[in-house]
């Protein structure tokens, strides 16, 4: 017992300081339960051959599939563009959309899919992206509870009902909870949201938004960091490409754009394009360089190409045919810890990094070098159409800046009908219990992948979030030695002794606020991995169902507001709606208290004691 306590919090400990990603800590966890004997090897192994980590890895595949073919952006887009730019009704639109989407796509995937859309509708509203970004993501989560795939802690109380001889919840057990958790969410974040945005912030929150391109080169301070050189005939960069001068290596500098004169004999009009690493420089050519003045000028007089001053002729900074856009990195995305020259987004997608923005302060030198961290926002310079591809090749980051009208142009996926009718396959199988829900997700996942709906089946296992899958496979052991030592009976036992003493009310509702506070700490499966045996344990003491404390664990391992790092949804918009830490506290903690009183008297209607 002694032992499982130290290891418990040492993972704990860890999981909280975030510095370590969290399946390794729960690796690290695993190990140390097998070497001191708390579980066998078959106990510790048996998180990844259990149903709740399979079905996952088959969800993930499944909605990765939505995502690739342009299914779920094309529904959340249409539905939400139908309620125009009334702020009221298009509040409510973009948290039923958004709850609809979760229920079936996942939290993560959720959000990922409706920020830009949201970012697009709300540019003609009055109060901007702000009143919107923050219950969008609250609504991601609460869209998980939904349906017995829309999140993990789900399918843990589910697999918990099974261990202890209850039938296994069907797809829309949690359906009419969920669904009125949603409703009361959206009631109590109405009047709520409109916090968010004071009047005096409001034109000062459309201004960051909403930028133009102009506006974007501002506050990036592109004009300041850009130097504009003349390639001189006799200069050692004439006929050879970008690619083989390696400037960001030699010289610290990126050229973002070339102005060609023109070349005809009366009226030569000059031409501006784009730079690549295949670019090739020509003799009078006015180079757009990206990088600081002192690297400029050893390069200016190294390769004679004088800089331009700024009271000689030319034109200014700017982006005729092709545009500039903010790009989100995903909290657990890959590009992660490494800097910006290995990501290789200018030889793969066809677009320049100009610049990144973290935690509210701009880094525009020495980019090449700088590692990247969750929530880093990228400014990147392309084609719309690169920028386009940039946005549908990857679930790793948000583009932020691309137009709605121009995503709407763009011709729909011709896998987009298999992806539907498979996913409504799906729901059928589960619903009608013609085959186990976890056969269901497999049979959906092989016909993804069968139909053409990714490109090849790498694509498809990129899609899986490995380290969710590791997390939870190695944390189910850890719910077995806290059974196995005693811990989770002994905690079970004090809870009804104490509260259980008061009434049924009493200990569910500690039962819902222990799950709240762990989950502020650790993620949402995590918490319910600990806290199902626990919950059924106390139910079990107290002589009652366990259905309402079980259903207690999962509402409140989903509905934590209180910390933008508590889910992913919380911690993508933060940058997004530029929230600050006292945002979620002002508006999640009075939220979460109050949804936990509601919980406990509402949860024994749907579910008695």
């Amino acid at each position: 017992m002694v032992v499982t306590l130290v290891i418990l919090a040492f993972s704990m400990f860890f999981f909280v300081q975030g510095k370590i990603r969290s399946d390794i800590v729960a690796l690290v966890s695993l190990v140390l339960l097998m070497v001191f004997g708390v579980v066998s090897v078959e106990e510790a192994l048996a998180g990844f051959s259990n149903s709740i980590v399979l079905m996952m890895l088959g969800l993930f595949i499944v909605g990765g599939a939505v995502f690739r073919t342009g299914l779920a952006r094309v529904v959340g887009q249409k539905i939400v563009k139908v309620v125009g730019k009334n702020e009221d009704v298009l509040f409510v639109a973009i948290m039923l959309v958004t709850g609809f989407i979760g229920a079936f796509v996942g939290i993560t995937g959720t959000a990922a899919l409706m920020l830009p859309i949201v970012m697009s509708v709300s540019a003609g509203t009055r109060s901007g992206p702000k009143r919107f970004l923050m219950p969008m993501a609250f609504g991601c989560s609460l869209g998980g509870l939904m349906t017995l795939i829309g999140t993990p802690p789900n399918m843990v109380v589910s697999d918990a009902l099974v261990k202890a001889g209850y039938p296994a919840l069907k797809l829309f057990s949690f359906t009419p909870i969920g669904f009125f958790v949603l409703l009361l969410m959206i009631a109590a974040m109405f009047p709520a949201s409109r916090l968010l945005c004071k009047k005096k912030d409001v034109q000062k929150e459309r201004e960051v938004h909403f930028k133009s391109l102009r506006e974007l080169t501002e506050e990036y301070s592109l004009s300041r960091n850009v130097t504009r050189v003349r390639v001189q005939n006799d200069s050692p960069i004439v006929g050879r490409s970008f690619a083989d001068l390696k400037l960001p290596n030699t010289y610290n500098l990126t050229v973002i754009e070339i102005e060609r004169p023109g070349r005809g004999k009366f009226f030569g009009t000059s031409t501006r394009m784009l730079a690549g690493p295949s670019s090739v420089s020509m003799g009078g050519d006015i180079l757009f360089v990206l990088g600081d003045s002192a690297d400029v000028k050893k390069f200016a007089e190294e390769m004679r190409a004088p800089v331009i001053s700024a009271g000689e002729t030319g034109s200014p900074l700017h982006f005729r045919n092709w545009g500039i856009a903010e790009v989100l990195l995903m909290p657990d995305s890959s590009l992660v810890n490494r800097n910006v020259l290995e990501t290789n987004f200018r030889a793969q997608f066809g677009v320049n990094v100009l610049g990144i923005q973290r935690k509210g302060a701009y880094i525009l030198h020495d980019l090449k070098d700088v590692h990247l961290e969750s929530r880093d926002t990228l400014l990147v310079q392309g084609a719309w159409e690169n920028i386009r591809k940039l946005s549908a090749s990857n679930s790793e980051w948000v583009v932020l800046g691309e137009p709605l009208e121009l995503a709407d142009s763009v011709p729909l996926d011709h896998k987009m009908p298999f992806a539907a009718a498979i996913l409504l396959l799906m729901v059928i199988l589960m619903v009608s219990n013609a085959v186990p829900p976890v056969a269901a997700v497999f049979i959906a996942a092989l016909l993804m992948i069968l139909s053409g709906c990714f490109r090849n089946v790498e694509d498809a296992y990129s899609s899986i979030n490995w380290e969710s899958t590791v997390l939870i496979a190695a944390m189910l052991p850890m719910s077995t030695a806290l059974e196995k030592t005693g811990i989770s009976g002994m905690i079970a036992k004090e809870l009804a002794e104490n509260l259980g003493a008061l009434g049924p009310y009493a200990l569910l509702a500690g039962i819902y606020y222990t799950t709240s506070l762990v989950t502020i700490f650790i993620s949402n499966t995590a918490t319910a991995v600990l806290l199902a045996p626990i919950a059924m344990s106390a139910a079990a003491g107290l002589g009652v169902s366990p259905y309402p404390f079980l259903f207690a664990v999962t509402v409140s391992a989903s509905c934590c507001f209180i910390s933008p790092f508590s889910t992913p949804p919380n911690a993508l918009v933060m940058n997004a709606g530029r929230y600050v830490f006292r945002d979620y506290l002002k508006i999640g903690g009075p939220l979460q208290i109050a949804m936990g009183v509601v919980m406990t008297f509402v949860l024994p209607l749907f579910f008695p004691f």
